[in-house]
């Protein structure tokens, strides 16, 4: 477990963005069960989920479970066609966060994220709107998602100045193919005391080892049915060279490709919740037991001299 501002949330936490798309109603079921077995109890999710699917599924399966999960939404992404219902208003934060209470059937959301800045809305507007939700007790803890350092350290500032709730998360594309957040994101977040969330923490399922080089992928994988050029960029030669280095890496310890994404991920400064997204609950099992192989710094830092 680890602490996100006043929540304790458990180190692998369960991206629920396949529910509604890749996983119908009972798929959903099957795997919000394998999370919580497995001892999750942090489930992320956002309202274009699955076309709003993904937190009507997960309201539904959470019900009588409420009070021992942790849920986090997001809101600011378009959410129809309706131009009126995206961004970071006061507006939208407003009207956005009852829509997700009520598809989610609560009276409260644990972290709520920004899921992109806006350019259009000043920080000190959408903060004001967060913190009146925090006040009114619908919200607990308010996060950002695709932030830079910089934008990062702008809020944290807003929030001192005008003693508006702190965002107490950042939820940024990161794993150890994609490790830009080190230079910005990770540094800010131990400045301000975010805890971070990364997302696509196993590269689209690259770094589960499901992907064969030079082969189409298979039907009901992430990638199948993904433009060309989005899975070419994912399945290049570069990338399988990286991955079949850090495959005999991992197996000269005893242990999976895939324990390596989860647990060097784990290791890394201001780390909160690792978010894997499972259409199996075989997945979320595996996802779990991945952190328990507690990478040394010797380890951490020999994986990033294989990618160099």
């Amino acid at each position: 477990m680890r602490k996100l501002g006043s929540l304790e949330v458990s180190l692998v936490g369960l991206g629920c963005n396949n529910f509604g798309m890749r996983c119908d109603l009972e798929q959903t079921k099957a795997v919000v069960a394998a999370a919580l077995d497995a001892g999750i109890n942090f489930f992320d999710t956002a309202d274009v989920y699955g076309g709003t699917k993904s937190e009507e599924f997960l309201g539904q399966v959470l019900k009588g479970t409420r009070d021992e999960v942790l849920i986090a939404t997001k809101f600011s992404a378009p959410i129809d066609d309706d131009p009126q219902h995206r961004g970071a208003s006061a507006r939208w934060v407003t009207e956005a966060v009852e829509g997700s209470l009520r598809r989610l059937g609560t009276d409260r959301i644990d972290l709520y994220q920004q899921h992109m800045p806006d350019n259009e809305v000043a920080i000190e507007e959408t903060l004001g709107a967060l913190d009146a939700l925090v006040k009114a007790g619908k919200v607990r803890e308010i996060g950002n998602s695709n932030f830079s350092g910089e934008q990062i350290d702008a809020a944290a500032k807003v929030s001192d100045d005008k003693g508006y709730a702190r965002f107490v998360s950042a939820q940024n594309y990161f794993n150890v193919l994609h490790r830009q957040p080190l230079d910005d994101v990770v540094p800010a977040c131990e400045r301000q005391g975010l805890g971070l969330l990364p997302y696509f923490p196993l590269a689209s399922g690259l770094l589960t080892g499901k992907y064969e080089r030079g082969q189409a992928p298979a039907q009901g994988t992430r990638l199948a049915g993904m433009p060309e050029d989005r899975v070419a960029s994912v399945l290049s030669d570069k990338n399988f060279d990286r991955v079949d280095k850090l495959s005999a890496f991992a197996t000269e310890r005893g242990h999976s490709l895939l324990d390596l994404a989860m647990a060097w991920l784990a290791a890394q400064p201001a780390m909160a919740s690792v978010i894997a997204g499972a259409t199996k609950p075989e997945q979320v099992a595996a996802n779990a037991a991945s952190v328990e192989w507690r990478m040394s710094d010797d380890d951490v830092a020999a994986v990033v001299a294989l990618l160099a």
